[in-house]
């Protein structure tokens, strides 16, 4: 496939670089005056490919690094910092005017969405809008929690005012798929719990931060939020083997979590909140209605081109109907329209890491050299800056693609007759996220769901596999996550339950009417928020 230019619509051409010459420390935007790193697209704006420089960010160091790491300490102070002990309303408040100003950034993150990560136009404007929404619902679960938490128990000659509390210093590392969804999914509820946040951008989406640099100082005191840039093994291994970190917050790769959880000297004081690869399996069973399935399946393995925790990356067909499905799959595969992402109806589009191609060729290599063939007749066709979606058969346990998360258009089919195959399969597999499972009979669909909510944290049914609505719980087994992130859980990830406790006397009880009446304590309160 050779790379064809078309010129960039006004709208979105990138006329100025962003050069991000700050980063924010203890509620100051320090300009920095070292080594800066550029920052491409693998999108090209020339007629002969050529990727396009979109800006630069300070390659910052460990001095850096344990600067933030100072300021977010002494923020929390022990406890004792003002955003620690802060009335929940005003912590509220502080992310109600932040999201405020967030919103008036939308059209520049977009684009720079788009740029950085190959993100479709109309995805791009999801992502920003759904973090939007992320923000206003966790405001919201916030206040449910604080109201349930306005009141007073008794039990054994013992009163007790129960809250959730902060646990400290955040380190926070996003993803570069959703580099501003995923992300903010972690550092929104550890801000508003009233925790102190180091956070570095992803490599890939890390300009499209630069726009909120200011919001973020302007609405948080300072230290709260700390923004740095640069290599994250750099950044973030001296930062946890201070052994000052409290929590670990990291969309990832599970090798990442790994060793910057052994860089730890404490590890039984760090409470970890992941969320890592996957390899989410369908199950096609032979009642399946394959209209809806081949939708599901389509949007399932090339939705942001499989680029997604969530993506079918395994397509397990029943004997019966493999022939009939991977013949209306591949067409439909191979009907997709590539192109960049602010073209109508584009579906497949630039992948973000330079290096990618490569790697997706070479997992097509050893599957073909292993007995699988490339069904549709697109497939494997490339350029530059992209590989065509393959779709590979028949797929065997010994090929690369059947052990790796390919997070990529490379969609791997195995054909199975007896469903132990597959449940077998994902019994040993070292992922447990989802399964989308397509059928009709309910005497076969029953006894299956009854198993495989025992090996993945959820099951669809008749769907692709997806994170939302974010309302409900998201997480995994095995290597796949550790804590859950939705709106009310992740809240919670981010912070424990502590209470006041008094026995139950006259004396005491005058003690705590006065302080509720004085409102000398923010935490020992029974103010409702509406």
């Amino acid at each position: 496939m050779k790379y064809k230019f078309k010129p960039v619509p006004s709208e979105f051409e990138i006329i100025d670089k962003v050069k991000q010459a700050s980063y924010l420390v203890n509620g100051n935007l320090i300009k920095w005056d070292g080594d800066f790193s550029s920052v491409y697209s693998t999108i090209s704006s020339t007629n002969d490919y050529k990727p396009t420089l979109l800006g630069q960010i300070p390659d910052l160091g460990k001095d850096q690094a344990l600067e933030a790491l100072d300021s977010a300490c002494n923020a929390f102070d022990k406890g004792k910092g003002l955003w620690p002990t802060m009335k929940v309303i005003d912590r509220i408040k502080a992310m109600e005017n932040f999201v405020e100003e967030m919103k008036q950034k939308r059209k520049i993150v977009v684009k720079l969405l788009m740029w950085e990560i190959g993100k479709n136009y109309n995805d791009s404007l999801k992502e920003f809008d759904r973090t939007v929404d992320y923000i206003y619902d966790t405001i919201e679960a916030y206040k449910q929690i604080d109201r349930d938490s306005a009141k007073f128990q008794k039990h054994s000659g013992i009163n007790a005012h129960i809250r959730r509390g902060p646990l400290g210093v955040v380190l926070c590392l996003g993803p570069y798929n959703y580099p501003l969804n995923e992300t903010f999914c972690l550092l929104i509820p550890a801000l508003i719990m009233g925790n102190t946040v180091i956070f570095k951008p992803a490599k890939h989406g890390v300009l499209l931060i630069s726009p909120l640099m200011e919001a973020f100082q302007k609405h948080f005191p300072p230290g709260v939020v700390n923004i740095l840039f640069g290599r994250g093994r750099v950044l973030a291994t001296p930062i946890m083997e201070s052994g000052k970190v409290n929590v670990l917050a990291l969309i990832g790769h599970s090798s990442s979590a790994n060793s910057l959880q052994e860089s730890h000297p404490k590890k039984n004081r760090l409470r970890l909140v992941l969320g890592l690869e996957a390899k989410n399996p369908a199950i096609i069973l032979p009642d399946a209605d394959l209209d809806l399935t081949i939708k599901e399946c389509i949007n399932g393995t090339l939705s942001y081109n499989g680029q997604r925790c969530t993506a079918l990356k395994i397509l397990y067909v029943h004997e019966d109907i493999k022939n009939q499905f991977m013949e209306r799959f591949s067409k439909a595969v191979d009907n997709l329209k590539f192109g960049n992402p602010w073209e109508d109806n584009v579906k497949l589009t630039p992948l973000p890491e330079p290096n990618k191609p490569e790697y997706l060729k070479s997992l097509i290599a050893d599957a073909t050299e292993k007995g699988a063939k490339i069904i549709n007749p697109k497939g494997g066709i490339s350029c530059e800056n992209y590989v065509y979606p393959a779709v590979l058969y028949p797929v065997s346990k010994n090929m690369n693609v059947y052990k790796e998360e390919q997070f990529g258009p490379i969609i791997p089919i195995i054909s199975f007759k007896n469903i132990n195959e597959p449940l077998d399969d994902m019994a040993e597999s070292n992922y447990g996220q989802q399964v989308s499972i397509f059928g009709k009979e309910t005497k076969k669909l029953g006894p299956l769901i009854d198993i495989l909510v025992n090996l993945v944290c959820r099951v669809n049914i008749n769907s692709s596999c997806q994170r939302g609505p974010d309302i409900y719980p998201f997480t995994g087994r095995k290597d796949s996550a550790f804590s859950t992130l939705s709106v009310h859980d992740a809240l919670r990830s981010f912070s424990i339950r502590t209470f006041v406790a008094s026995k139950d006397n006259r004396d005491n009880n005058k003690i705590i009417k006065e302080l509720l009446d004085s409102n000398n304590s923010n935490f020992l309160s029974t103010d409702y928020i509406l």
